[in-house]
């Protein structure tokens, strides 16, 4: 049984903590936190330390799973990496690509297991579509959610966004060729609502919205491809096909979905790679290009708040 660290207490490090105490596969052997208090809050229940400093894992620990700050991500990653500790990093993998190549540089020389979490990839309804997917050629993607004071360190692309980012780009198989966004603050100094426009290569379009400020939480994704239309709702893990073609011209099938945690499915797609050595689906580069594409999408979306302000000041002449 491998010996494994959560490293950030908070808001959602919280969840990775009852994870890792509940497998089978694992020992939840250290909560780490700078607020030593915290970390003793959700260590003590399930049998584990508490550390203030990641440093302190050193020798200690096989694995850790790195729920801290995204800032903190590309310091702590590198330092359990070099130290011979496999990590499971939270989403988004880095705040820059120069970050998450240092990263992948490290996790490369050190023969360490680098997996990034973009947890939709594990959502039971998500692995069914992989499975239904031909030639998607549009998607419509909502993510909404009410406004909470967690993740107010990056924007709603790199806090929200990026799953469907992430979701978007391992469906096409297509150089992305043309971005177009906008967005706005909201209740934040970042980006708290967005819309983007993907063009791919191959003719795809993909259409997401993304809001922190939204009175309900939707969680949809709707894909059409040749013949077929498919809705998604990663929420209720469910989904529903229709199919052109045979006697009754247009067919309606609601997918079976067998239900599953994503958090759970997730880090045992983890502990797989620690054990085989297998490098995981959600490695450091596909995390890197997602990552990119979502830097370029604020890129965009600063390009276009600039022509915003400008009109705006341009009417009040």
């Amino acid at each position: 049984m491998k010996k494994v660290a959560v490293v950030g207490a908070g808001a959602f490090g919280k969840n990775h903590v009852r994870v890792v105490s509940e497998s089978s596969r694992a020992e939840l052997a250290f909560v780490v936190d700078p607020n030593l208090a915290l970390a003793r809050e959700h260590a003590g229940p399930r049998g584990a330390q508490a550390l203030e400093s990641h440093r302190e894992l050193v020798g200690r620990v096989d694995a850790a799973v790195i729920a801290a700050p995204t800032i903190h991500h590309a310091s702590i990653a590198c330092d359990l990496m070099e130290a011979g500790i496999d990590v499971l990093v939270e989403k988004p993998i880095a705040v820059t690509v120069t970050e998450a190549d240092r990263m992948i540089e490290v996790a490369e020389r050190q023969g360490r297991i680098l997996q990034v979490g973009h947890l939709e990839r594990f959502n039971p309804a998500i692995i069914g579509l992989e499975k239904l997917a031909t030639l998607p050629l549009f998607f419509e993607i909502h993510r909404m959610s009410v406004f909470t004071l967690r993740s107010l360190d990056i924007d709603v692309v790199l806090d929200l966004m990026i799953h469907d980012l992430d979701i978007v780009l391992s469906f096409v198989q297509s150089e992305l060729k043309e971005i177009r966004a906008a967005g706005i603050s909201v209740l934040s100094p970042k980006v708290d609502i967005a819309n983007v426009r993907l063009e791919f290569a191959n003719g795809c379009i993909a259409n997401l919205t993304a809001s922190r400020v939204s009175t309900e939480k939707v969680r949809k994704l709707r894909l059409f491809q040749p013949l077929q239309y498919i809705s998604l709702d990663y929420a209720k893990q469910s989904m529903a096909a229709f199919t052109v073609g045979g006697d009754e011209g247009i067919g309606f099938e609601q997918i079976a979905v067998e239900p599953g945690e994503p958090l759970k499915l997730q880090f045992d797609a983890f502990m797989d790679s620690v054990e085989t050595r297998r490098q995981p689906k959600l490695d450091g580069p596909t995390a890197r290009r997602t990552l990119e594409t979502a830097l370029a999408v604020l890129d965009k979306i600063g390009e276009h708040s600039n022509v915003v302000a400008k009109t705006l000041a341009d009417g009040w002449k």
